[in-house]
């Protein structure tokens, strides 16, 4: 077997691997969640306004498991450890291939993951159990979840800089654009832009297929510039996001969560990065972005425009769900248009 082939059998198994461990979690979790009823005690609907009300399912809000994000990432570390003891117990160099730790490459990311999913727990068991003080999702509490990010952002902006000497960005069709210890504040502020986008999640499949896609398409760029444990890494993320969607699908037995959605952004976030294509992220994300902006832009209209709204609703799929739209097209429209642009993004990269 050649060395191409190998480093695909490294990309395509163990992201195989992560999906049947979901698969095979998945439903005693279910249980689990049901049983102790893990879904938000209040709605959304109690903090905001009477548009969103009229347009948003409360059903869904309020009977619906949050932590559907566990089978992700749990999915992930239990394919680390279970390729890891392969290794230990039958070594040889079968096995020794498919073990995809490496500081240069894999250790930030899963570090990440693991940091941004249990801060994203924590958030998630505050909305399932809330103290008074927190009903109703207050200002303030966002502020705390903000700045926890930029403090875990300064922490990794800080160790890509320092331990991996990334000092430059790459502008496609350009060249290296050099940033210097700037590097850490731009890695927080793209960090930040890149959490913001969690706000895709509570459409039946709409968060598991565009983040599916997304990391697959980080996969093959990670494969095409020989960074093979990154590669895998990418993919396993991705079988193990494919696993959840299984059971994400209409009608949803759970939604991701904040444990899902901010591991899995902030990993995002750090994926471009290590393959200097963070510059590309808006189109490989596009979905993601566009959602984002949205909510921006109806921020600012309401406010600079005495209360006028651009949306019905936002974010976007809330506006599409007012207008008509069933769960299930705008969740199979979110997913083509995420095909799309993350195959072009995807291009872009390879032949920038």
């Amino acid at each position: 077997m050649d060395s191409l082939s190998l480093d695909a059998v490294k990309v395509i198994l163990p992201a195989t691997i992560a999906f049947l461990v979901g698969i095979f979690m998945a439903p005693t979790l279910t249980r689990f969640m049901y049983k102790h009823k893990l879904w938000r005690c209040y709605s959304r609907h109690d903090s905001t306004d009477s548009t969103f009300k009229a347009h948003v399912n409360e059903e869904h809000e309020t009977h619906t498991p949050r932590l559907g994000g566990l089978i992700v990432w749990l999915s992930v570390f239990g394919t680390v450890a279970l390729i890891f003891l392969l290794f230990v117990l039958f070594p040889n160099d079968v096995t020794a291939k498919l073990e995809f730790l490496s500081r240069n490459q894999t250790f930030i990311p899963l570090a990440t993951l693991l940091v941004g999913s249990l801060l994203g727990l924590v958030d998630d068991l505050l909305q399932i159990f809330p103290p008074a003080v927190l009903r109703g999702d207050p200002i303030g509490f966002r502020w705390v979840k903000a700045i926890t990010i930029v403090i875990l952002a300064t922490i990794v902006g800080w160790w890509l800089y320092s331990k991996l000497g990334m000092v430059s960005i790459h502008v496609p069709f350009d060249g290296i654009f050099m940033i210097g210890a700037l590097f850490i504040p731009f890695f927080v502020i793209i960090t930040l832009a890149v959490f913001s986008t969690s706000v895709i999640d509570g459409v039946d499949g709409l968060s598991g297929g565009v983040l599916a896609t997304i990391f697959a398409a980080f996969a093959i760029i990670a494969l095409w510039q020989n960074k093979i444990d990154l590669a895998a890494f990418c993919a396993v993320v991705s079988g193990s996001t494919l696993a959840f969607l299984w059971f994400n699908i209409p009608p949803a037995r759970f939604y991701m969560g904040e444990t899902g959605m901010m591991g899995l952004t902030l990993t995002l976030s750090t994926v471009a990065f290590l393959t200097d294509t963070v510059l590309l992220l808006p189109l490989i994300a596009f979905p993601l972005f566009i959602t984002t902006l949205s909510d921006i832009i109806q921020m600012l209209s309401k406010k600079w425009r005495k209360g006028k709204r651009v949306f019905i609703v936002a974010p976007l799929h809330h506006h599409f769900e007012a207008i008509g739209w069933s769960r299930e097209r705008i969740t199979m429209r979110y997913w083509i248009i995420t095909v799309v642009t993350a195959g072009l993004g995807t291009v872009v990269a390879i032949i920038s």
